[in-house]
């Protein structure tokens, strides 16, 4: 009893002394997702400065990118929160958030660069894309359960679990194409064309691109499972509160 009535006394301190937004963003893993990007760069800045080499400079742009989902999110989610009769302002942020949300997990194919590149001992490059890497999959993560709570919350859960799978497999299928075909976000309004023939090319003869077919599937997988640590890990309250 007296852990409860502590509890509740909390809940009325943050919402009564902190400000709004402050409490907004804590329920959204804002501040540990800030803390871990500044960790990232900050081991970066540190290779920099040691090697004198930029070597995997390259992680902070795509943590850049890995962050633009995650604000779209943001934004569509506030929005909703404030009010759910704005689906036009709402769905540009969502149409934003799908449009971009590939760039959050794509920093994992970083390792595809690491190599020995001495004085840097291997064990801290593979330790510095790690992090950027996390940083990045659980700002897809974060990002896609917002979006999850507000489909739930307007369409119900099958659509809303449906949602979330068909977004796992578009980021996986994204990750692919940026990484293997070279394409960014924005190539869907400045080459449209290019990306659409590549997709279906991939999509219609999957037994003639295994590598596409089974890094798609895979991906998705190793993400949805990472989804579903962090809805389970997640308190009744969390789920139902904005």
């Amino acid at each position: 009893m007296l852990t409860k009535s502590r509890i509740i006394w909390q809940d009325f301190l943050m919402k009564s002394i902190l400000p709004a937004w402050h409490y907004f963003l804590l329920r959204h893993s804002f501040y540990p997702l800030a803390l871990s990007t500044l960790m990232a760069c900050g081991f970066l800045i540190f290779r920099i400065l040691y090697s004198h080499t930029y070597n995997y400079s390259n992680l902070i742009w795509n943590l850049f990118l890995a962050w633009l989902p995650y604000l779209f999110s943001l934004f569509a989610f506030y929005f909703y929160h404030v009010d759910h009769k704005r689906w036009g302002l709402i769905t540009f942020f969502v149409v934003l958030w799908l449009v971009f949300f590939p760039n959050a997990p794509y920093i994992v194919t970083d390792f595809y660069y690491l190599d020995p590149r001495p004085p840097i001992p291997l064990w801290f490059d593979i330790s510095l894309i790690a992090i950027f890497a996390f940083t990045g999959c659980f700002l897809a993560i974060a990002s896609l359960r917002m979006i999850h709570l507000m489909i739930d919350k307007s369409l119900g859960k099958i659509i809303g679990w449906t949602f979330a799978l068909f977004s796992l497999s578009l980021a996986s299928l994204g990750v692919y194409l940026g990484r293997f075909g070279r394409y960014n976000s924005w190539d869907i309004l400045l080459d449209p064309r290019s990306l659409i023939k590549e997709l279906v090319s991939n999509l219609l003869n999957p037994l003639d691109n295994l590598g596409f077919l089974g890094f798609t599937i895979m991906f998705t997988s190793i993400l949805f499972v990472f989804y579903l640590m962090f809805v389970t890990a997640s308190t009744p309250t969390d789920l139902e509160s904005g």
